[in-house]
């Protein structure tokens, strides 16, 4: 029992190993988008079309690469995102032209650079989406009995394993 309390809990340590490996099932690292490509954050730029051709997930970001003397990256709301209107702004990204945006919500975001270049093209709407991992195909079944794998049977055995360690170190 000594080991239990003076190492924080055989209860604490079950929640630790179960929650790391749920951390750890289904989870794509997030990555990191240029904006607009190799051009950058500029004038001349379908951002429209290069948001359509890019997947994003929360958790990912968005790198612009801008000349700072001339522009800017402001987030908007969708009604000034449409006007071109940079007045109320959410957030001025703006720090020194190599700046990084963390995506952190599944939902649509809007961005423009103020100072008349919006109305040249320099806005861009992005829709984030949560990850949702491939299916697994089922492993093939011998005789008939279906062999079970998979994210759940990992987590019982997980939880298995931590309940069994949990039993060992209160009898010890």
């Amino acid at each position: 029992m000594e080991y239990g309390v003076r190492y924080g809990g055989v209860l604490w340590w079950t929640v630790v190993v179960v929650g790391l490996a749920t951390c750890a099932v289904g989870q794509k690292p997030p990555q990191l988008f240029q904006v607009g490509g190799k051009k950058g954050w500029t004038t001349g730029v379908n951002y429209t079309e290069w948001a359509a051709q890019q997947r994003l997930y929360a958790g990912d970001w968005l790198l612009f690469k801008f000349d700072k003397h001339y522009y800017n990256v402001l987030e908007v709301n969708e009604t000034s995102f449409e006007q071109c209107n940079d007045q109320n702004f959410i957030t001025n990204i703006t720090r020194g032209g190599r700046d990084v945006f963390n995506l952190t919500q599944a939902r649509p975001y809007y961005f423009l650079s103020r100072g008349g270049y919006c109305f040249q093209g320099m806005k861009l709407a992005v829709n984030v989406e949560v990850y949702v991992p491939p299916p697994v195909a089922p492993p093939p079944s011998k005789n008939g009995v279906y062999i079970a794998t998979g994210v759940r049977n990992t987590m019982t055995i997980l939880l298995e394993i931590a309940l069994v360690l949990a039993f060992r170190l209160r009898l010890y």
